[in-house]
């Protein structure tokens, strides 16, 4: 890293000289004399981004003699498109999105001179004040001048923010291992992000029992309750309990089960977007869900007469749930109805996941069991997800060390000692 000193001269005035090892430690001494602090304090930003080198089109002792030009440089946006075609693995869906954050967000970063004006970002020309910027740009949205009460553009979400710097991340990593190189330093490393997880608790809405058959009794359609108690009662996502096929039940097990290999899928068409059956979210997502008696009667009741392809939950009309449609027609207003009787929440269909772990972690379920079930990746997901709820298990973990301690009186030890 560059440092400052503060020299005073004869005449009584004072120069402040950025010192920095080029190229890192090991490197030549180099330095720039600087009339003030603040003059100073932004050439020592561009000799770090530049990873302790001279910056690109700077003259010693003169400054920038003309705009920073780079001869392999690309715009932001460009690149950011071109590394997205590039990708290999990914569908088209995918691609589609990530093209979105580009134009949508990602687009909005700019580049901030010496003197301060600002000029359209490059891969070459973006640095870590710029990335932050953008990021303080992306927090505060954007109100209509006309509107003071309309965004223009919304604030970005913590965790929507976190995406998308990563996204950017990826894309300045590319230049960094670009051939020939055109970077020599990732400027999105170390940038200080919003925090996601006090926003976390915010956003789920877990039902007591009573507050889930409230919203349940005012669903009229057999085949939307089934599909209802179905997602609560195995915190399988939406895409992997409509896709469930009859194949994917072992009803006649001494413990019935359901077997998650399957979940739909969004893909871009030239006429919008269609759903096709793929793999699940994740290796862990492939998994087998034990069902209680009253999951394992409704799977019966379900699959009688029904070839092994056929969909476990479909519409009254014999087809696959359609995510839109459910909500609705039928979640909706049963939520609403739920709601003027009194219910005090509003749970989305996804809720019915998190409501699923909430009475599991109720009923003392070990965590690592409760993410082999909802086919988490990690256990770091769950207990990041839904440790906060654990903090209700903390009267019986105490309750559990006040015992073993009592009972592990000094004569005791004593005792266990002379019989090791």
């Amino acid at each position: 890293m560059a440092n400052i000193v503060e020299r005073a001269c004869k005449d009584g005035t004072v120069t402040f000289q950025v010192r920095w090892r080029e190229g890192g430690r090991g490197g030549r001494q180099q330095n720039e004399k600087f009339g003030s602090r603040p003059s100073a304090e932004q050439f020592k930003k561009l000799v770090d981004a530049h990873g302790q080198q001279w910056p690109r089109g700077w003259v010693r002792g003169h400054g920038f003699a003309e705009p920073e030009t780079y001869p392999d440089d690309v715009p932001l946006v460009e690149w950011a498109y071109r590394c997205v075609d590039r990708l290999t693995g990914v569908d088209e869906l995918t691609r589609e999105d990530y093209r979105r954050e580009i134009r949508l967000h990602i687009s909005l970063a700019r580049h901030t001179l010496p003197t301060g004006a600002l000029v359209p970002a490059t891969i070459c020309n973006l640095t870590a004040d710029d990335v932050r910027d953008w990021i303080r740009l992306e927090e505060s949205g954007l109100r209509d001048p006309q509107d003071p009460q309309r965004w223009v553009r919304k604030p970005a979400h913590p965790k929507s923010l976190a995406k998308r710097h990563g996204l950017l991340h990826c894309f300045v990593q590319a230049a960094v291992e670009a051939e020939p190189q055109l970077r020599t330093k990732n400027c999105c490393q170390n940038t200080r992000l919003p925090r996601v997880d006090h926003l976390i608790e915010e956003e789920m809405t877990y039902l007591e029992r009573g507050e889930y058959l409230r919203v349940a009794s005012e669903i009229w359609d057999p085949h939307a309750r089934d599909l209802t108690d179905w997602l609560v009662g195995t915190g399988m996502r939406w895409g992997e309990a409509t896709a469930l096929q009859v194949r994917d039940l072992n009803l006649n097990a001494a413990v019935p089960t359901a077997s998650v290999q399957r979940a739909w899928k969004r893909a871009a068409t030239g006429s919008g977007r269609s759903f096709f059956l793929g793999p699940p979210k994740t290796r862990k997502a492939r998994r087998v869900i034990a069902l209680s008696p009253s999951l394992a009667e409704i799977a019966r009741r379900r699959v009688v007469g029904q070839s092994a392809e056929a969909f476990v939950f479909r519409t009254d009309l014999g087809r696959p749930w359609l995510h839109a449609n459910f909500y609705q027609r039928r979640w909706q207003p049963a939520v609403e109805a739920a709601v003027q009787k009194g219910l005090q929440k509003q749970p989305r269909i996804h809720d019915l996941r998190h409501t699923h772990v909430a009475w599991l972690i109720a009923a003392k379920i070990p965590s690592p069991a409760i993410q082999a079930r909802l086919g988490h990746e990690s256990i770091t997901t769950t207990i990041d997800r839904y440790g906060h709820l654990l903090r209700e298990l903390d009267g019986e973990i105490s309750e559990a060390v006040e015992a073993a301690m009592a009972s592990a009186s000094p004569e005791t030890g004593l005792r266990l000692l002379a019989s090791g």
